[in-house]
């Protein structure tokens, strides 16, 4: 199997929805292997529970497919920028359930959401016209963890990007049911060190399947010139930017308080979604040297990440953060910036060389005087090339270099 044979398609079933507010691993990888293969990308199902929340909250996306959603049908999409090889499916509506306990009910309700999800796909490859496939699951073990043998995917994969154990909602279920996954799967991709570590007692075969960046993208912040942001407008000083969802699991608040606080006179620009209420409770969305810009589509963030004079990857220090390759890592290198970054995983700490690593909170802050003094093109080059190593072009080669090992042994 190789990356010329365009008749292998690839079936993505992801928890990443095509409508993600922040860039996923999943879409990234869809985009570059729709360039040469049929791709269809089927969303994760919204439950009842979602329908009602989303609703309540506005939610554009679900209310453009909410009447295909209800009525048990796919919904299928097209994107923007993407090839007629690529087609998106949203399943149909599925039962709120992670709130039973585990046992026999949970299973057999389960069983019922997993039909629903299975049916999807199948009516997805036959409207999309595939043939032979490889599937992925990306760290959705709820639903179509593996497919059954009579649905005839050639390779089945699932895609572990964190550690599901450390999220007690995820965990609840998803923790048995991703074991289950990759004792099933042909291929478990994991991206980390760490989860290689975690996953690799219950797998046929594993493979590190590191993170990587957008970088014509992101390049763009270096060979283009773009208008100063109405976020910065009337602002001075320099930037210290973060892009990326603020969760309540991954990122160190207090932190970045001490970063706004440790820096008045520069803006810290934080892009992405609000998924913490750490962010009130502090205090952060009052400061006037915060501004919060909200999510951004991935071809948005090259216009802002411009005007950043260094940028962060504050993540606290945890049994999930261990875990983690962060996809904003190459995405920074590719924009030539300066990176200011924890030392939460063994993965981060491989960036030592052209990024700054700091062991506590103290040490993070002198780092970031470090960063934005720097003015060294050699450094910018070297981040660059850094980047370019971890490109999705080249992750998408060796996706098709690991097919081809798997396939004869």
């Amino acid at each position: 199997m190789s990356t010329n044979n365009s008749d292998i398609a690839v079936v993505f079933f992801t928890l990443f929805r095509t409508d993600n507010p922040y860039s996923s691993i999943s879409l990234s990888m869809a985009q570059e292997l729709e360039k040469t293969h049929k791709v269809l990308y089927v969303n994760h199902p919204y439950s009842l529970r979602d329908v009602l929340k989303g609703l309540q909250q506005g939610d554009v996306f679900l209310k453009k497919r909410l009447w295909r959603v209800l009525t048990g049908r796919n919904t299928y999409e097209r994107l923007p920028g993407f090839s007629n090889h690529f087609l998106a499916v949203q399943p149909p509506v599925t039962l709120p359930i992670n709130w039973l306990p585990k046992g026999a009910l949970y299973r057999f309700f389960q069983n019922i959401n997993n039909g629903i999800v299975l049916r999807a796909i199948r009516k997805g490859i036959r409207r999309h016209g595939i043939g032979q496939y490889v599937y992925i699951n990306c760290y959705d073990p709820f639903f179509a963890a593996t497919l059954p043998p009579e649905m005839g995917a050639q390779t089945c994969i699932y895609h572990c990007i964190d550690d599901i154990s450390q999220d007690p909602y995820t965990a609840k279920h998803g923790f048995d049911l991703e074991i289950e996954a990759i004792q099933k799967a042909d291929i478990t991709f994991v991206t980390s060190s760490n989860l290689y570590k975690l996953k690799a007692p219950f797998a046929r075969r594993i493979v590190a399947y590191y993170n990587a960046a957008d970088t014509h993208v992101f390049s763009k912040v270096i060979t283009e010139k773009y208008p100063r942001p109405k976020e910065l407008e009337g602002r001075k000083g320099k930037v210290i930017g973060f892009t990326g969802n603020l969760d309540a699991l991954r990122i160190d608040y207090i932190l970045l308080k001490k970063v706004a606080e440790a820096y008045p006179d520069c803006t810290l620009l934080l892009v992405g979604p609000v998924n913490s209420p750490e962010v009130t409770t502090l205090g952060l969305d009052k400061m006037p040297n915060v501004v919060l810009a909200g999510s951004r589509k991935l071809a948005d963030l090259p216009p802002l990440m411009q005007y950043m004079d260094c940028v962060l990857i504050p993540f606290l220090c945890n049994t999930l953060t261990r875990s983690i390759y962060p996809l904003k890592i190459n995405e920074y290198l590719a924009a030539g910036k300066p990176v200011v970054s924890s030392s939460f995983s063994e993965d981060i700490r491989t960036f030592g060389h052209c990024i700054y690593l700091a062991e506590s909170h103290e040490d993070f802050l002198e780092q970031i005087a470090v960063a934005l003094a720097e003015n060294d093109p050699a450094l910018l080059r070297r981040r660059t090339e850094v980047a370019e190593s971890n490109s999705w072009q080249a992750r998408i080669r060796e996706f098709f270099q690991q097919l081809t090992v798997n396939s004869q042994q």
